[in-house]
């Protein structure tokens, strides 16, 4: 009999816990998927965003480039995943393997149907690239956002897979003889003396219950840090809309690449004449291929003056170029429920719950009809007013004065747990020293509402991608008709490309922005009509 009430109260203490660990352990498996998910999702919009401009805008690179994209956002997808990948050399390696496309289908259209263009030339432009410097700083720009961006969101991957193997490990804790013998007297003990239905007092659970969960309860405090660290990782990475604006100016910045190169197109070729003497005469003097991104941009009858070797174009036209480069503001619907920003802030206020999850077990397990807290209850003697026990608290060394159940030593398992946790959260704070720094969101006012959408990130609040391309993305309500992002210019119809994201669309900006916008388009048109004729 008692063998049976030793099986009976086991299984019956277990299933509680993993009643209570499952959804705290759903939560976090759940959220884990749901945020690879919405990386996934990102990565797809911006490869496909990033190649509607080649396509639409150089097109004679595009059908070779494409790979190079496609193997620049797997290794962006498998470093969100956890690989060991880095972020910098593979943005490096697109452009390196962007750099021989360039020079002879951009800067120098001519080159391949005038000399053998084959691998040697391809390897030396490959070498030479970053001495060279064809892009400028915009590569080097490029790999310092995606890397600060993607890096907090691959850091919150890694952490919520270390979360669910934390749980893994507790569902399977085991009881001790001590603790089981303690509870078949709290529970079926009375059933000898014909008191079926009385119920064990508040005090004299706890007591049994922190000492059989003395080893669980000890991962209170680093389980606190932890998840003190995935509130500041997901604040850094979707705070300000980090990791969705990083992406989306993947494209700003190859666009501002190419321009670039095309612009210093002669200097490049002098320099690479020089180094892998592949020039076949004089450098051709090409202007650069800048689209019509609104009527007012090109109506000047004077043209920019082209850079020479020895004299490269005036600052002041990279600043007139970059009206032509820069996008309207992205700004996130506030109907949309599958932003990164709102499944953040879903996972942060579920999380809240569960901080003091492991301390407060063992209160959970002694609530509800399985105690009483009035009188006549059971003491493991007798049936009592109270419990005049000493009630002792968390942790293996309260356990010392415990009276119902002793525990001579910690679980072996959950103690490499614990210091398993303690190993990731200090890796963690040593690779993001400056995550307790992040301030969270209701300090940035943010203006959620109170069914949970966020606000329209405002032009002022910095929420502009670096750069959209040669074709302007247009403002559109979210319920009208809009154009998808990346669509070139004077097209009827996106680009059919089955492994392209559905279209987006976005809201546009305030009432009493929208008549402001003219004036400042006339503004602007002014200020470059006067630059023009200064040249």
């Amino acid at each position: 009999m008692e063998e049976s009430y030793q099986f009976a109260v086991k299984r019956e203490t277990l299933h509680n816990i993993h009643s209570y660990s499952y959804e705290l352990e759903h939560l976090i498996s759940g959220h884990s998927d749901a945020f690879q998910d919405m990386f996934q999702y990102l990565l797809s919009f911006s490869q496909g965003h990033l190649s509607s401009l080649l396509e639409g805008t150089y097109s004679s690179l595009s059908r070779h480039a494409l790979p190079h994209v496609n193997q620049l956002f797997s290794s962006l997808s498998l470093y969100l995943r956890g690989a060991n990948v880095s972020v910098e050399a593979a943005v490096h390696q697109f452009f390196n393997n962007l750099f021989p496309l360039v020079y002879t289908r951009l800067i120098n259209p001519g080159i391949e149907g005038s000399m053998m263009v084959g691998s040697e030339m391809a390897d030396c432009l490959r070498m030479i690239r970053q001495d060279v410097n064809p892009f400028g700083r915009h590569p080097a720009v490029m790999a310092q956002e995606l890397a600060g961006a993607l890096g907090a969101g691959r850091q919150l991957g890694l952490a919520l897979e270390e979360g669910v193997e934390v749980m893994n490990a507790t569902e399977h804790v085991s009881l001790s003889k001590e603790c089981v013998k303690g509870l078949v007297k709290m529970v079926y003990c009375s059933h000898c003396r014909g008191l079926t239905l009385i119920k064990p007092c508040v005090g004299y659970c706890l007591n049994v219950m922190r000492g059989c969960l003395a080893s669980v309860s000890e991962l209170d405090q680093p389980w606190r840090r932890y998840t003190s660290l995935l509130e500041q990782l997901t604040h850094a990475m979707a705070g300000h809309h980090s990791l969705e604006l990083a992406l989306l100016g993947v494209r700003g910045h190859v666009n501002e690449a190419l321009l670039y190169a095309q612009l210093h197109g002669p200097l490049i070729t002098a320099t690479v004449d020089k180094v892998c003497g592949l020039s076949t005469g004089e450098p051709t003097d090409m202007q650069p291929t800048i689209p019509e991104v609104t009527a007012f941009t090109m109506t000047s009858s004077s043209p920019p003056p082209s850079p020479t070797p020895s004299q490269p174009l005036p600052e002041q036209w990279l600043g007139q170029l970059a009206h032509l480069r820069s996008s309207f503001p992205l700004k996130p619907s506030k109907n949309n429920k599958h932003s990164l920003r709102t499944l953040s802030r879903e996972f942060l206020t579920y999380l809240q719950r569960y901080k003091s999850f492991f301390a407060a077990l063992p209160e959970m397990l002694c609530e509800g009809e399985n105690v009483v807290d009035d009188s006549t209850c059971w003491s493991g003697d007798d049936v009592v007013e109270s419990y005049s026990g000493r009630v002792v608290g968390n942790g293996l060394h309260a356990q010392r004065q415990n009276p119902e159940v002793k525990v001579r030593s910690p679980d072996p398992t959950l103690t490499e747990v614990k210091e398993r946790l303690d190993r990731f959260n200090q890796e963690t704070q040593e690779r993001f020293p400056k995550l307790g720094q992040i301030e969270p969101w209701d300090e940035l006012g943010s203006g959620e509402t109170e069914e949970g959408s966020t606000t329209d990130c405002d032009d002022e609040d910095g929420c502009q991608a670096s750069g959209d391309g040669p074709e302007k993305t247009s403002h559109t309500d979210a319920s009208s008709e809009g154009k998808s992002i990346g669509r070139p210019p004077g097209s009827d119809s996106p680009h059919e490309n089955p492994s392209k994201p559905p279209s987006v669309r976005v809201r546009g900006g305030s009432p009493s922005a929208s008549w402001a916008r003219p004036w400042s388009l006339a503004l602007l048109f002014a200020a470059l009509c006067l630059q023009w004729t200064l040249f």
